[in-house]
């Protein structure tokens, strides 16, 4: 995998937030994420001013890994990379973000369920792709059943993933990463629960560490 990959396949879990006020949380969330041992975030663009808060997470943690996710349209993913995105994730796969993104020059992990999706990304060369909905989309078993005939890809599932089922997944070789929203759920974030949020993560490295020691 490049060095990108790797290094989020190092960490594990890629906390997925949504930032209904950037200027406020996005500095002191990137702070609790990385002293948490999870120094990565994917930004989703559900909520207005993602890209302003993935400004404000890169320049407070520059080491930060920080990406963009519910990316839909072209002008996302141009906003998301003007910002210093680092990658792209989508819901879907579509054609016009690939093609964006390889214009961008910038990591696009496309979201895919169906063997028609695997089989439409196949031709970018992509080393990781999005399996979501994971949990509502047949989760695990159909994750196993999906590298028969497409052994090329390593997984990053979200939706559904948590401290219950993390192991789990991450146990398998497919899986590159997991995405998760359940250290940085928005009552915590809205309520500067850092704290909280911290010992999450921390929970989240320490499964991490027992399934992949580094």
């Amino acid at each position: 995998m490049n060095a990108l990959n790797e290094a989020i396949a190092k960490i594990g879990v890629v906390p997925v937030i949504k930032l209904s006020n950037p200027e406020r949380d996005a500095a002191p969330l990137a702070k609790a994420l990385c002293e948490g041992g999870l120094p990565v975030a994917e930004v989703t663009f559900r909520a207005a001013g993602a890209d302003k808060a993935i400004r404000i997470m890169k320049e407070t943690c520059p080491d930060m890994i920080v990406g963009a996710g519910t990316v839909l349209t072209v002008e996302q993913a141009q906003a998301a990379y003007d910002a210093g995105a680092q990658f792209i994730v989508s819901p879907g796969f579509a054609y016009i973000l690939a093609d964006k993104c390889k214009e961008l020059g910038i990591q696009y992990f496309p979201g895919v369920t169906t063997p028609t999706e695997y089989q439409m990304a196949l031709p970018y060369g992509y080393e990781v792709i999005k399996f979501f909905p994971a949990e509502q989309s047949g989760g695990l078993a159909k994750i196993k059943a999906m590298s028969a005939p497409f052994p090329m890809f390593k997984v990053m599932p979200t939706g559904g993933i948590s401290l219950k089922n993390l192991e789990e997944y991450l146990s398998c070789p497919v899986i590159a990463a997991c995405g998760g929203s359940y250290m940085v759920k928005a009552d915590d974030i809205e309520n500067g629960n850092w704290d909280k949020i911290k010992d999450l993560c921390r929970e989240t490295r320490a499964i991490v560490d027992r399934v992949r020691p580094q």
